[in-house]
């Protein structure tokens, strides 16, 4: 019985410092040679930069949702590129989005935005997108993590190839004001823009999809949590019903309520999304919006596949509103 021995062997270990991501100049200014450098156990997201390999962001994508694996591997590549970055670089687009925590969907093939102002050269290379822009109407930040970003109203303003709804969703999470209320630990934290801004920037220059930003402008509010929320809201008041306020704290007898996603304090309806909640929130709900019935409110839960259904969704919450007295 004969065995046989595997010639692989385990590479030398890099130096800590260097961390998952790296430059090659950094690497060689630390003794790393070349040749380890071309080891297996690394990859070249873009020229001059190496990431380590590691099997747990395989374990990782696993447990995230598709969204949540394409948000991290856009970070991932942007600290990457960020290695090799000119001074007059910084990201832009749907990348800056991503990077300021926007709902937005992320195209495919993952490319990083990345932008200069007029006079510089594009930037070219793979896996980037490259954007010109002028610094007359383009504003650029650095973030408390280091990362060159457009502002988030020049982010904004710059995605007009998207549909009117989802510059909606962006333009209300860039807009979300922290209000204060029960249990809101960011609460007095300042918006990332406002619509003032947004407006300033769309009127700076002309802009791709500026009938769109327009229309979206028009529809985007400050107090809306989340992009079902806002895309709910939107649907409601295309269709002509009343406008909700958002997240208002309701109060019955005995103090607080609940703070309702969409209300119509005067008809005393609630509008609740409810997304996928399990275990100890679920419950939390139910006794949520049974507190609520029992002071007299309608509560109408609105899931994903409702709101794919927006004229059911339309005849449930006109029904309620006609049933308490509105009148179109």
């Amino acid at each position: 019985m004969s065995c046989q021995y595997s010639d692989m062997r385990t590479p030398d270990p890099l130096p800590p410092s260097l961390g998952p991501v790296f430059s090659l100049a950094d690497a060689r200014a630390l003794g790393v040679k070349r040749g380890r450098l071309e080891g297996e156990d690394l990859t070249a997201p873009f020229t001059g930069v190496r990431a380590r390999f590691d099997d747990s962001s395989t374990t990782d994508a696993i447990r995230l949702d598709d969204f949540e694996a394409r948000v991290r591997d856009v970070r991932t590549l942007a600290r990457a590129y960020a290695l090799r970055m000119r001074p007059v670089e910084f990201f832009s687009h749907h990348t800056a989005a991503t990077l300021w925590g926007a709902p937005i969907a992320i195209p495919t093939p993952i490319a990083i935005d990345v932008c200069v102002f007029r006079g510089n050269a594009i930037p070219r290379s793979r896996g980037v997108r490259g954007h010109r822009a002028d610094h007359r109407t383009t504003a650029m930040t650095t973030t408390r993590a280091g990362m060159r970003l457009a502002s988030p109203a020049s982010v904004w303003a710059s995605l007009g190839t998207l549909p009117v709804d989802d510059l909606v969703v962006v333009g209300d999470y860039f807009c979300r004001r922290w209000r204060h209320g029960f249990l809101r630990p960011k609460a007095g934290a300042p918006p990332l823009t406002t619509r003032e801004r947004l407006a300033a920037a769309l009127a700076a220059s002309r802009r791709v999809g500026a009938a769109r930003l327009r229309e979206a402008l028009e529809l985007i509010r400050e107090d809306s949590w989340s992009p079902r929320e806002s895309l709910c809201r939107v649907v409601l008041v295309r269709a002509g019903l009343p406008e909700p306020l958002l997240n208002m704290d309701v109060d019955g007898p005995l103090g607080f309520l609940a703070c309702v996603d969409m209300v119509y304090p005067r008809y005393r309806i609630a509008i609740e999304y409810q997304g996928q909640v399990h275990g100890t929130r679920y419950a939390k709900d139910i006794e949520r919006i049974e507190g609520l019935r029992a002071a007299g409110w309608i509560v109408i839960q609105v899931t994903a596949a409702l709101l794919s259904r927006p004229e059911e969704l339309v005849a449930r919450v006109r029904a309620a509103l006609v049933s308490r007295g509105w009148r179109p």
